[in-house]
């Protein structure tokens, strides 16, 4: 704390409110200020509210309840907001989807999570209808992001696109008994009313958003209302001093369905009455040009899109002036990319660290105090952290020692979506009867001024652009294909992309497969950033005594070959 910044505080009061009161404070502050714009087109506050609260009361009454899992399978554009806010004012659960997903990890979370109804952007609702039958799914909601851009360019988008987006009456005859509905005609017909719900905010769920947990198989972390709440006041407040008095401007590209775009991207907006400039996807082009004509003030993003933009061509002449800051998470940021990036646009891009459990932020670096570039930073306020001996979880290891970091604070989840036995591998209970530790699964260790610095994760996951790749599930699409006998799973090192995917495979005696043959595998059981960037066949894989395939001893074949 002797190194926090002079404005941020120990320690806060959170409010225990349900989280949709964000944007009641935002819009009653703020009602004719742009809460959104989407290529040109703006929607205030005033409007943002509104729709919410009619999609909130349309859910109520197609039935969803308190409790009720609802899920959000869009890009950013100004309909997940208007999702989230409405699904969370009804007392239900909003689940968040990458709307890349195949069918097949669509019905994963779908089966999971239990989701009575869903908004889903119309080009993914072929895939979603494909599996619809195998879910608990009763109401599909449909919208496309042309129905919020402006006309003349919606029109161009629908003529470029047209034979990809589906109608309604298209998409509701493949779901007998499912009802479909456009979400501007939601919006349009219902009037809103105020709907009476009781909610505890540190006991009931408002997301269920999906990581890899300490196993590496995708699960539910349950933020509460509490959570999602703290973390957006402990953001807030860690770089309240560079917040402009008409209101943030943020370039969000990071996505929404992704806690980082949810919380320190759409949630704290919303508290501040602050503008989100919205980027449907990762376009290098959309960014400059959004950066050029809205003139952002606070960039969040990953390492991967500070170094697209380091490489432009026009890099040298793009106006960086407005963005006073610049946020890198999800990812290890390289010191280079640091270094490059603030000499360019004369800004300061401070690095961060957090976990989907932890909604998501507990470390930032300082921004006028102690300057430690390769450092994760220091914990926020009202976040102890300690790092522990890795085999025994307990001994607490000394300072400058590499051990597993271990969290708690008031952003911290309350468990695992129906996983009691993975809750209590990583929620653990201390001997000073406070609240329980989250173990992080990733090797830190803390120097002498309490800066904290990510090692390497103790989990097996990959991180490519940001986005958590679990090798269990690429070696499972792997394992279908009839050639493969044995399949192992690493992430390798990329300056591009942070981490790329690499699989080894062995084929079954034989049968024969090309690395293309088995890369189109792939692509068509994952999304695009899973699939592995190269395949490497191996006679036979390294395994234990009983059988489990050595990643550790993939990555020395890697790091021999490196060598050469």
């Amino acid at each position: 704390m002797k190194h926090y910044d002079f404005w941020a505080p120990a320690t806060a009061t959170y409010p225990r409110q349900p989280v949709y009161r964000a944007l009641e404070i935002g819009a009653s502050n703020h009602p004719d200020r742009a809460a959104t714009i989407f290529f040109g087109e703006e929607v205030s506050f005033r409007q943002l509210k509104d729709r919410a609260w009619r999609l909130a009361t349309a859910l109520a009454d197609f039935g969803v309840d308190k409790g009720d899992r609802v899920g959000i399978m869009l890009p950013n554009c100004p309909q997940f907001p208007i999702s989230f806010f409405g699904i969370v004012r009804t007392g239900a659960t909003a689940v968040c989807i990458n709307p890349s997903y195949t069918a097949r990890e669509f019905l994963r979370l779908a089966a999971d999570s239990g989701i009575r109804a869903l908004i889903v952007l119309d080009q993914c609702a072929p895939a979603v209808m494909s599996v619809i039958q195998e879910t608990s799914i009763q109401h599909i909601i449909v919208t496309g992001v042309q129905d919020y851009m402006p006309a003349p360019l919606a029109r161009r988008y629908i003529d470029e696109r047209g034979s990809a987006i589906p109608e309604i009456a298209q998409i509701a005859s493949s779901a007998p008994g499912v009802t479909v509905r456009k979400l501007s005609e939601i919006i349009d017909e219902t009037e809103p009313r105020y709907i009476r719900v009781s909610i505890d905010a540190e006991r009931d769920i408002a997301a269920l958003q999906y990581t890899g947990g300490t196993t590496g198989a995708p699960k539910g972390a349950m933020l509460t209302h509490f959570n999602l709440f703290a973390n957006t006041i402990q953001s807030t407040l860690w770089r309240s001093h560079f917040s402009p008095p008409e209101g943030e401007r943020l370039l969000l590209v990071i996505p929404m369905f992704h806690v980082y775009g949810l919380s320190v991207g759409m949630l704290v907006s919303a508290l501040q009455g602050g503008t989100l400039i919205l980027i449907p996807r990762f376009d290098v082009e959309l960014m400059i040009e959004a950066i050029e004509r809205y003139r952002p003030t606070f960039f969040p993003a990953v390492p991967t899109l500070y170094v697209s933009l380091l490489n432009h061509p026009r890099a040298k002449e793009i106006d960086f002036s407005s963005i006073k800051y610049f946020n890198s998470g999800s990812a290890p940021l390289p010191l280079d990319v640091t270094e490059r990036f603030e000499a360019l646009t004369g800004g300061m891009l401070r690095q961060g660290y957090g976990l989907s459990e932890t909604s998501p932020t507990t470390h930032s670096s300082t921004q006028l105090g102690l300057r430690k570039p390769e450092s994760c930073g220091i914990p926020f306020p009202d976040t102890e952290c300690k790092i522990v001996d890795i085999e025994t979880g307990e001994t607490e290891i000394p300072v400058g020692e590499a051990g597993e970091l271990c969290i708690r604070g008031p952003q911290v989840m309350k468990g695992y979506w129906n996983q009691p036995e993975e809750t209590a591998l990583a929620l653990r209970e201390d001997r000073d009867g406070g609240s329980p530790w989250f173990y992080t699964g990733d090797i830190a260790r803390m120097d002498e001024d309490g800066f904290f610095y990510i090692v390497q994760r103790k989990k097996d996951m990959v991180i490519v652009k940001g986005f958590n790749v679990y090798p269990s599930e690429v070696e499972e699409v792997l394992y279908s294909h009839p050639a493969v006998m044995e399949a192992g799973v690493i992430g390798v090192s990329d300056d591009y992309k942070g981490e790329r995917v690499k699989a080894f495979v062995s084929l079954k005696p034989g049968l024969h497969a090309t690395e293309e043959e088995l890369l189109e595998h792939c692509r068509a059981g994952l999304a695009r950033y899973k699939v592995p960037s190269e395949i490497q066949f191996l006679s036979s894989l390294p395994k234990t005594a009983v059988g489990k395939i050595l990643h550790r001893s993939l990555r020395e074949i890697v790091e021999a070959s490196n060598d050469h």
